[in-house]
């Protein structure tokens, strides 16, 4: 039951975040949609303002992006500082950032990653490592900070878990996602790289061997989180790690042609493979 018109539109506001989640990532939203449900809304309400932020920068054409993203900024901040936005998206996440102390420094972390692919197509070593850290690795610090509750000692045990995760996750995307990245955005996520042509099967063997330590770490810390988020964090690895082998093996050239995807019925399976090792077995 709904109490006060405040908390209908925190609802509604939570809600929308969801959808949205649901809309852009079907392999995420079967992840999240096995947490513990005290944990759903607000990893729902972290993916939602992610989503929009990679939005401006990414799909809205014959716009101001730089006006539009620092619009958005600054509005995430007001947010954040009132209590309150009359963005539902922006006032489920500062809900979110309230009830669980997200540190201000991953937001903002994120924030300029985003803001990067304003103004940048390619990345030397220092900077691609620095766009990884914001645009994936502080997300996973903002959802690991919801998985823990709050406790402090228990996120400082498992904070490189997360980053690797985050990392290997995002290196994953950049894989699967030459061809849109280069013909519809103009950008490179390798680092080093300056054109089309210097993308090799050499090169991607390099950044794939850094996806696999990351993969290896991330198990890790996997195995010690508690048993609300375990199923649906162990989900979402098993995702990723069955679209990192068929990317491993497609050759560079195929990738820049097409986008390797699992199919959704192999995400089904994974999803009931990893509930048997999570919750059956108990061998996770």
């Amino acid at each position: 039951m709904i109490d006060t018109s405040e908390q209908l539109y925190t609802l509604v506001s939570f809600e929308l975040s969801k959808n949205i989640t649901r809309r852009y990532s079907t392999s995420f939203s079967l992840g999240v949609s096995v947490l513990n449900k005290k944990y759903q809304d607000a990893i729902y309400g972290i993916y939602g303002f992610v989503r929009v932020a990679d939005e401006i920068v990414d799909t809205f054409k014959n716009i101001n992006k730089v006006k539009l993203f620092n619009e958005f900024r600054q509005q995430t901040y007001q947010a954040i500082d009132e209590g309150v936005s009359t963005n539902p998206i922006l006032h489920s996440f500062q809900k979110v950032v309230k009830q669980y102390n997200i540190d201000k420094s991953h937001i903002d972390a994120f924030l300029n990653s985003m803001q990067m692919d304003l103004y940048y197509s390619t990345h030397d070593r220092q900077r691609y490592n620095q766009y990884v850290f914001g645009s994936a690795e502080a997300v996973g610090l903002m959802c690991l900070k919801v998985f823990v509750n709050g406790n402090q000692d228990e996120y400082n045990k498992l904070e490189p878990y997360a980053k690797a995760l985050g990392s290997a996750f995002q290196k994953v995307n950049f894989l699967r996602d030459i061809k849109s990245d280069f013909e519809e955005r103009g950008r490179l996520y390798f680092p080093d790289i300056q054109s089309e042509k210097d993308l090799t099967n050499q090169n991607k063997q390099k950044l794939e061997n850094e996806v696999d330590q990351e993969f290896k770490l991330a198990l890790n810390g996997i195995k010690q989180l508690n048993s609300d988020v375990k199923l649906g964090v162990y989900s979402a690895y098993k995702y990723y790690l069955a679209l990192f082998k068929r990317i491993k093996n497609t050759d560079i050239d195929i990738l820049k042609k097409q986008r390797i995807r699992v199919p959704n019925f192999i995400k089904i399976l994974i999803l009931v493979s990893a509930y048997f090792q999570v919750k059956i077995f108990r061998i996770i």
